[in-house]
């Protein structure tokens, strides 16, 4: 066989945007032709005591397994089921309470055809996913859901391709639908992801990141600027706390704050620091998410928040460092 030629980039380029305008054609045929059947097969889903097993062989096994993980983290309990596998045992994983949903391109994979037909004499219902309305598959199932394509991106017409394409987002769509009619919410996500930069994001709050009032530095009312810049560096806060008689926050003196005071005063070592203190500090409560800290510490350009408890009293304080050593940002 002849070795072909190196592609030039322009040929390479030609082939993804075609591959690219194939699969979206096939998307829009797709949603174009959705219909009922989808509506029914979300509803068998919700009114079902028991969970989804997602089933498949080959590339459509995989897409399968892709289905069952994206339904798992949005709040429909689901997993994947080989189809092989299970008329050598984890047909047993599969109860009659569960709804399967069962993919093949072809609506003829074997395998399924044996399944479909037990786990419907248990009780259990059964969605097919094929390309093929008219497939075995099909017509066993208690609802079909077409996926079929045109053609395949692939230019022999072979590989799937398209059809794995739309097979994924058909997956994709009752997912999102199965999330919505459950009213599933970012911390429901966020308690299916606790391990993650999301989980993170939606499950921590500024108490469990925030420094306690007994670590952050403070000074009173009539201390000096001296004696206010030995508890900034000591609190290593960039910052310290002005309390006044009665220990509420008065304000805090910053590094910033700092530096305007000697362009504008020059020799402050003398200088009350209620003089030169910000009276108006940036606050967040401390039940809320650390990422609205940092998000108000971005908008603000501030690298400190005081944290106040139930009653507004001052409960600790957080720094920008402190989100990202938690991971937050």
């Amino acid at each position: 066989m002849t070795q072909p030629a190196p592609p030039k980039n322009e040929d390479i380029l030609a082939c993804a945007r075609r591959v690219l305008a194939i699969e979206g054609s096939a998307l829009e045929a797709l949603s174009a032709r959705l219909g009922d059947e989808f509506a029914t097969a979300v509803r068998l889903i919700l009114d079902s005591p028991g969970r989804v097993i997602v089933s498949g062989l080959g590339k459509s096994g995989h897409i399968a397994r892709k289905i069952a993980a994206t339904m798992a983290s949005t709040g429909t309990p689901a997993y994947f089921v080989h189809a092989a596998e299970a008329l050598h045992g984890d047909l047993g994983m599969i109860h009659r309470d569960d709804v399967l949903i069962a993919l093949s391109n072809s609506g003829e994979t074997a395998e399924l055809l044996a399944i479909v037909p037990l786990v419907r004499r248990q009780g259990g219902r059964t969605i097919a996913m094929t390309g093929k309305p008219a497939s075995t598959l099909a017509t066993l199932a208690d609802v079909h859901l077409d996926a079929g394509v045109a053609i395949e991106a692939c230019p022999l017409n072979l590989a799937p391709t398209a059809s794995t394409t739309c097979a994924l987002a058909l997956g994709d769509a009752l997912a999102v639908a199965l999330l919505e009619a459950r009213g599933f919410r970012e911390d429901d996500f966020a308690r299916s992801h606790p391990g993650g930069a999301l989980g993170r994001r939606l499950l921590t709050h500024v108490r469990d990141v925030m420094r306690a009032r007994d670590a952050v530095p403070s000074v009173g009312v009539t201390a000096t600027v001296t004696e206010a810049l030995l508890q900034v560096t000591r609190g290593g806060m960039g910052m310290t706390v002005v309390l006044d008689d009665a220990g509420a926050v008065a304000g805090v003196f910053t590094d910033g704050d700092l530096r305007r005071a000697i362009d504008r005063l020059g020799d402050v070592r003398t200088v009350p620091v209620a003089d030169v203190m910000s009276r108006h500090p940036r606050t967040i409560p401390a039940g809320r998410l650390a990422a609205e800290a940092a998000d108000l510490m971005e908008t603000q350009r501030v690298n400190q928040l005081l944290v106040l408890d139930e009653h507004g009293a001052l409960a600790g304080a957080l720094t920008m460092h402190d989100l990202m050593q938690a991971k937050v940002i």
